[in-house]
């Protein structure tokens, strides 16, 4: 393990889970970096939980941390409204986490979505056409539309799975209007956010993610160290073609190998 390291910003989906399965070597990897003495941030595009269940998950398989240890795509998005939009109401095309934790964070949750004046997208695994077509009537009565983030694909146990970019395409085939801001990674907010969990300047840090285009993109803009697994949405083939903001700096197998490979 890289001994100029001292935090960790560790990628959830395609990375520790694939779906609900942890993958192999993930825990003893962390585990690991924990008796170091490292610093460690969940920092993650799920958008559609609550800090409370990502850590009911991490516990469950023996992942012991606290609460401010993840940084969800829904945790920044309440903290961005939290801290510019503080009255504003507001509508989800999300499933019942990004509530939860919108409401964790003292965000107005609109009754009707006529009276919402954000309408906030993120991952929604429980879709139905009411669900869109309420989101549809926020945007066409005047809601500004919010982004967790625009993943276009993320794993799961089955593979690549259809993400946020799908809903967002949606609405703005539909209505016309786009998002004024996407706020997962890598964006300066998520990496303002972990930096400020970590305490460490970017240096001191190193990203470990399965997307080029999100984890490695987010590190290399921040001179952060970087390092792309190929347990998630990224094959070897493809590691290997990548370039510029993108390339990363190390390429392994999976989360398991940092100990050992960098």
């Amino acid at each position: 393990m890289n001994s100029e390291v001292l935090g960790y910003l560790i990628d959830l989906d395609g990375t520790v889970f694939q779906g609900e399965k942890l993958i192999s070597g993930a825990a003893q990897s962390i585990h690991k970096m924990q008796e170091q003495g490292k610093k460690i941030v969940f920092l993650s595009n799920r958008g559609n939980v609550s800090q409370k269940q990502c850590l009911e998950q991490l516990k469950l398989h023996n992942i012991n941390v606290d609460e401010e240890q993840i940084l969800l795509s829904s945790t920044v998005t309440a903290q961005y409204i939290r801290n510019y939009y503080p009255l504003a109401s507001v509508w989800t095309l999300a499933d019942q986490g990004l509530r939860d934790e919108l409401a964790t964070h003292n965000i107005r949750l609109a009754k009707q979505p006529e009276e919402a004046e954000f309408l906030v997208i993120s991952l929604h695994e429980h879709l139905q056409y009411s669900d869109l077509n309420l989101a549809f009537k926020a945007v066409m009565n005047g809601a500004r539309i919010i982004a967790t983030n625009a993943d276009k694909m993320f794993p799961n146990e089955e593979g690549p799975a259809f993400d946020v970019a799908g809903l967002i395409g949606a609405i703005e085939a539909t209505t016309g209007k786009s998002p004024e801001i996407i706020l997962g990674k890598p964006s300066v907010f998520m990496a303002k956010a972990a930096l400020t969990q970590l305490q460490l300047p970017p240096e001191k840090c190193m990203i470990i993610g399965d997307s080029p285009d999100s984890d490695i993109l987010l590190g290399n803009t921040h001179q952060m160290k970087t390092a792309l697994v190929l347990t998630g949405n990224t094959n070897k083939e493809q590691a290997q073609r990548l370039t510029g903001m993108r390339k990363p700096d190390y390429i392994i197998h999976s989360i398991a190998d940092c100990m050992k490979e960098i």
